[in-house]
């Protein structure tokens, strides 16, 4: 489903239709792009996609839900630098109404009763891909029907997906579980049938917006399970850097085949299993990785913790590279990671955030390309 080609990522990007994509976005089958696995794996940047949009002879009113989808991602990346592991628990406020740590074991198994539900999860298990509404539902079945506790599900969301990205899959979980925002989301069978072109009835969310407030959990919800996520790294390749080189450190958030290219370089896959055993990923995302990495020259693939890759390699410091990320905790040379903005910090809102940020795109065409 999703290509691992450079080129063909890149075409990609051209072939989105930003003014549709603001009309149909919500629908199962909208014009939505597919970039965000390659996003999210840093092989392109939020700011190149706007870039390469606006080239194409867009101006940004009209492509204006396009670029904020965009921005979400900048703007949750913001929250997780500026809070850390305060994002792995409630961050505005707790979670209403938890009586559950665990998750539906329905969901595990795609067996909800819910045919748009179980149909997209089955799908999800096979391709690593989910509607960005089809999350939102499972979120609030998980939360606000069963009345689990966000992250347990999260976790489970995380692991599976090809475009995941724990500040927006971790956040987005609280916006509808109602701990990162001022009210729950949830949502009828009614609404699923519109956007999923259903027509299903008698389910347990067959039922009008303000029974919502009163609703016991559904029986169905009512069996528990915490899902088993382990991470299956690969071996080590066995590792020749030459110690005179620049040392350039790519990771699961840093695929970008374009950083340093004309450089003769060091080039290191640096997999940490610290990092997967606190944020677990499937198998196949990892081997989704492994594929992206063949579009980078020379790339070799270290398994271990990045003290250990730099004292057995006798790096110096002054010779190492990378890119901005919260998960990094390396020593050398950062680079900044390629922002849409030059708007930074913390915002209780998105449009806090937007209404602040969008005013660089009214900047002359070369203070925004400096931005």
């Amino acid at each position: 489903m999703f290509t691992t080609e450079y080129d063909e990522i890149l075409e990609q990007i051209d072939q989105v239709d930003p003014v549709n994509y603001g009309r149909t976005r919500n629908f199962i089958d909208g014009d939505v792009s597919h970039l965000s696995p390659y996003i999210s794996r840093g092989v392109i940047s939020t700011k190149q996609v706007m870039r390469r949009t606006l080239d194409r002879g867009f101006e940004p009113d009209e492509i204006k839900k396009w670029l904020q989808e965009l921005a979400w991602r900048d703007y949750w990346q913001l929250i997780w630098i500026e809070k850390g592991d305060q994002i792995n628990s409630d961050l505005r406020h707790p979670q209403p109404d938890v009586q559950k740590q665990q998750m539906p074991n329905v969901i595990v198994e795609a067996n909800t009763g819910i045919k748009a539900i179980d149909e997209a999860i089955e799908e999800f298990y096979e391709t690593g891909y989910l509607h960005n509404h089809l999350r939102m539902y499972i979120a609030a079945i998980c939360c606000n029907m069963g009345k689990s506790h966000w992250k347990v599900p999260a976790k489970w969301m995380y692991y599976h997906l090809k475009d995941g990205d724990w500040a927006s899959n971790a956040l987005s979980w609280q916006w509808v579980a109602g701990s990162n925002s001022n009210k729950k989301y949830v949502a009828n069978q009614d609404n699923i049938n519109k956007y999923c072109y259903t027509d299903q009835k008698d389910t347990f969310l067959d039922v009008p917006y303000e029974a919502f407030d009163n609703m016991d959990t559904p029986e169905v919800l009512k069996d528990l399970v915490t899902p088993e996520l382990k991470t299956s790294l690969p071996d080590s390749d066995e590792i020749s850097i030459d110690t005179d080189k620049p040392t350039l450190i790519y990771n699961f958030y840093n695929m970008d085949p374009a950083w340093r290219a004309d450089e003769d370089a060091n080039r290191i896959l640096l997999l940490e299993p610290s990092v997967f055993e606190k944020y677990p990923v499937s198998k196949s995302s990892i081997q989704f990785v492994l594929d992206l990495g063949k579009n980078i020259t020379n790339l070799q693939t270290y398994v271990g913790e990045f003290n250990d890759l730099k004292n057995r390699s006798t790096l110096a410091e002054e010779n190492i590279y990378y890119k901005e990320h919260p998960l990094n905790n390396y020593t050398g040379n950062e680079e900044p990671r390629d922002w849409m903005f030059s708007t930074k910090g913390y915002y209780t809102s998105f449009f806090k955030f937007w209404n602040k940020a969008k005013k660089e795109l009214n900047r002359p065409k070369d203070l925004f390309d400096g931005a």
